[in-house]
């Protein structure tokens, strides 16, 4: 958490973190009462039980709060979930095609790889479809997910803030070697990868990632 690499971090790390904090916080409280009650209560104390008659405030607060702090989830949770829908204008489109067991990245003047090159500090839109069963296209550093299914056309989208190489996985099981299905995103600076982008010569990294997934090592 607070480690994350694109625009879509801090808002998903704080909703986690909030949630985590009210989570624990009510765990607290809730297990501290149970055992006051316990111990108050016990037999030796009360041998003959009483009837607790209702509390209407206590009742609307344990309903009204919960209720609140429900609905900031939501809030959050809905915030972010509109700005991942909605990419901008200027992105860069790539073409995401998934199937057992690899990635495949088509790029607007043609050019594919098995692995993920992308521009610092540029909102980049990914095509996502599948060309089998479902997958869910999961990288951790950047705090994307989403189900890719077959014939469907789905979209997600991102702007990396960090340079430097980060994981992709599937975060759906999706057959046998589901495990070996994950590649790398590569964050470049702009010019660099406008230079990787319009050069012919093939992506010999690819190549070896691909290599080794067949050969699995």
């Amino acid at each position: 958490m607070f480690n994350g690499a694109s625009n879509f971090a801090k808002e998903v790390d704080f909703a986690f973190l909030f949630t985590l904090v009210v989570s624990i916080f009510f765990l607290v409280l809730i297990t501290g009462l149970m055992i006051y009650f316990v111990v108050k209560y016990n037999r030796k104390r009360n041998p003959k039980a009483t009837n607790v008659h209702s509390n209407v405030f206590l009742e609307v607060t344990w309903t009204v709060i919960p209720t609140i702090l429900v609905l900031i989830m939501f809030w959050y949770g809905w915030v972010g979930y509109v700005d991942m829908s909605e990419a901008p204008k200027d992105t860069l489109n790539i073409d995401v095609t998934a199937q057992m067991w690899k990635w495949t990245f088509k790029y607007e003047n043609g050019k594919t790889t098995d692995s993920l090159y992308v521009p610092v500090d540029k909102p980049v839109k990914l095509n996502l479809h599948s060309l089998d069963v479902n997958h869910a296209f999961y990288i951790p550093k950047f705090r994307i997910k989403k189900d890719v299914y077959p014939n469907q056309q789905r979209m997600i989208w991102f702007e990396a803030k960090e340079l430097g190489s980060f994981d992709i996985a599937c975060a759906e099981y999706c057959g046998l070697n589901h495990s070996y299905m994950y590649n790398k995103v590569k964050v470049m600076p702009q010019e660099e990868f406008s230079v990787w982008l319009n050069t012919t010569v093939p992506d010999s990294t690819t190549k070896n990632d691909s290599t080794n997934k067949s050969t699995g090592k």
